[in-house]
C-alpha cells in the first residue's frame, strides 16, 4: 500500500495524465450534400479527425433503413495554420437515384455513424421547376438568417442552396476551428439539401485551401468553377477572386475565362439552349453595386466587369462575355446588403419596357444578396445611386429563386429582420433567350 504522501502526489498528477491523452475523433461531423452534376447522383461529404472508412448507408423513405450502401474515400487535409491540424474529408457519391424520390441516410463507418438525415434526389427533367435559396456572406458569428434557413430546408422548401461566397468569417481562423464550427452550423441545412458554392474573398488565406478541401462541387477544379443543369436552367459558378489574388497565378484567370467561354458556347448550342433556356451565373463580387464603400463594384472600371489592363497580357472582363452569350440572370454577394438592378449592360439600363421592365429585358438581370449575416454586420448604401439601381435593403436576409418554366423565373427577397417578410419580388419573363433576345 502506498504511503499517503505518495498517493496524494500521484493523484495530483492525474489531471495532467488525462489531459495528455488526445481524444479519438472517429465520429462523422460536418455532413453536407452536393450535386455531382450527373443525373441520379448526390455526393455526401463529411469530416473526421482520425482515419476511418468512408461509407454511406441509405435507402428510400418508408423502406427498411439502410438497405443500400456505397463506399468512397477520404483525403487528408492539413490546415496551414500554426498547429497544422489534420482532418480527413470523406466523399461518397451515390448513383442511380430515382428522380424526386426521398432517401434516408447516414454516413461514417463501423468506427461511428452520423445522425440520420434525408434528402430528395434531384429531378433531372428539363420541365422540373426547382426552388433555390440564395445568399452569400454567412458567418459563424452573427449568422442571423441561419435559423430560418435551417427550418425551411428541413421543411422541404428548397431543392438546392446557392451559397455565393464568403463562409464562416473565416474558415482558416483559430487553426481552422472556425471552419469546423461553421460546417457544423450549416449541417442542419446542407445535410438535407445540396449545398452549391463558389469562393469569395474571405476564403483566400492559404490559397483558398479550406474552401478547396471542404467542398465537393462538380468537375475537376477543386470547386473553383463548374456548371450544372437543373430544370430549365444551366447554372454556372465561377470565381471572381482570380481577378484580385494574382499571387496565386494569373494563369488561373485566363484558364477560367477560357472555360467560361467554352461552357457558354456549349450551353448556347441550339439543342442545349432549347432544353435549358435559362443561363444563370453565380460569382461573389458584383459587377455593379451602389454601396457606400470602395469595393470593386463601386468603380466604373470594375475588374470583374471590364477586366484588368495592368496585367500582361491584359485580363478580359466578364460583362461582354456574358452579354454575348445571352446570360439571363447574374447572382452576386460580397456587399452586405440586398440590391436588385434594372436590366443593365454597359452601365446603362435596358428595360424590356417602361411598364414591364423585366418582361423580355434587353440585358441581364443582376441580384446582389450578401446580407445573410456575419460579424461584419450590414453595409451602408450610397445615397445617390445610379439609374440602374431598382431596389435596395440593408435588412439581414436572403433571396429565393423559382425557375418555373422555360419562360418564367421568380425572384424574391426575405427579410429576417422583419420575421421572414418578403420585401421585394419580381418575375423575369422571357419569350426568347440568347444573344438575339437583346435586340
Amino acid at each position: 500500500m502506498l504511503p499517503v504522501p505518495a498517493a496524494c502526489a500521484l493523484l495530483s498528477l492525474a489531471p495532467v495524465l488525462v489531459l495528455g491523452v488526445p481524444p479519438i475523433w472517429t465520429q462523422p461531423e460536418q455532413v453536407h450534400l452536393s450535386y455531382a452534376g450527373v443525373p441520379g447522383s448526390m455526393v455526401v461529404t463529411w469530416t473526421t479527425f482520425n482515419k476511418t472508412e468512408s461509407e454511406v448507408e441509405y435507402g428510400p423513405a418508408g423502406a427498411p433503413l439502410f438497405e443500400m450502401s456505397a463506399k468512397g474515400d477520404a483525403t487528408v487535409f492539413v490546415d496551414s495554420g500554426e498547429e497544422k491540424r489534420k482532418m480527413f474529408i470523406h466523399r461518397v457519391t451515390l448513383t442511380n437515384l430515382k428522380p424526386a424520390a426521398t432517401y434516408v441516410y447516414h454516413c461514417g463507418s463501423d468506427d461511428g455513424w452520423s445522425d440520420v438525415f434525408f434528402f430528395t434526389a434531384l429531378n433531372d427533367s428539363s420541365s422540373f421547376s426547382p426552388r433555390f435559396a440564395l445568399y452569400g456572406d454567412l458567418g459563424n458569428e452573427n449568422p442571423q438568417s441561419l435559423a430560418r434557413l435551417q427550418k425551411e430546408a428541413q421543411q422541404g422548401l428548397y431543392d438546392a442552396i446557392l451559397h455565393i461566397g464568403d463562409f464562416a468569417y473565416d474558415m482558416h481562423e483559430d487553426n481552422a476551428r472556425i471552419g469546423d464550427e461553421f460546417m457544423r452550423q450549416i449541417q442542419s441545412v446542407a445535410a438535407y439539401v445540396p449545398y452549391m458554392t463558389c469562393p469569395g474573398n474571405h476564403e483566400a488565406t492559404y490559397n483558398f485551401s479550406n474552401y478547396r478541401n471542404r467542398f465537393s462541387m462538380p468537375g475537376q477544379t477543386e470547386s473553383l468553377w463548374y456548371s450544372w443543369n437543373l430544370g430549365s436552367a444551366h447554372i454556372i459558378s465561377f470565381s471572381t477572386e482570380v481577378y484580385f489574388y494574382l499571387q496565386f497565378g494569373l494563369e488561373l484567370l485566363f484558364k477560367q475565362y477560357e472555360w467560361l467561354k467554352r461552357d457558354l458556347e456549349e450551353a448556347n448550342r441550339p439543342e442545349n439552349r432549347a432544353e435549358r433556356p435559362w443561363i444563370i451565373t453565380m460569382g461573389h463580387r458584383p459587377m455593379y453595386c451602389s454601396d457606400d464603400d470602395q469595393d470593386d463594384c463601386t468603380n466604373f472600371d470594375s475588374y470583374v466587369r471590364l477586366g484588368r489592363n495592368d496585367t500582361k497580357p491584359p485580363a478580359p472582363g466578364l460583362e461582354d462575355l456574358f452579354y454575348r452569350h445571352g446570360v439571363d440572370v447574374e447572382l452576386w454577394a460580397h456587399e452586405h446588403t440586398y440590391e436588385r438592378l434594372w436590366p443593365v449592360y454597359g452601365d446603362k439600363v435596358h428595360n424590356g419596357s417602361l411598364e414591364k421592365p423585366y418582361v423580355n429585358p434587353k440585358a441581364p438581370v443582376h441580384i446582389i444578396t450578401g446580407s445573410a449575416g456575419c460579424r461584419e454586420r450590414t453595409d451602408r448604401f450610397n445615397p445617390n445611386p445610379k439609374a440602374w439601381s431598382a431596389f435596395r435593403s440593408t435588412d439581414y436576409g436572403y433571396s429565393r429563386m423559382h425557375v418555373v418554366n422555360a419562360t418564367h423565373l421568380y425572384l424574391e427577397q426575405v427579410s429576417d429582420d422583419q420575421d421572414g417578410k418578403v420585401i421585394d419580388n419580381i418575375w423575369v419573363v422571357k419569350e426568347k433567350h440568347g444573344f438575339s433576345a437583346w435586340s
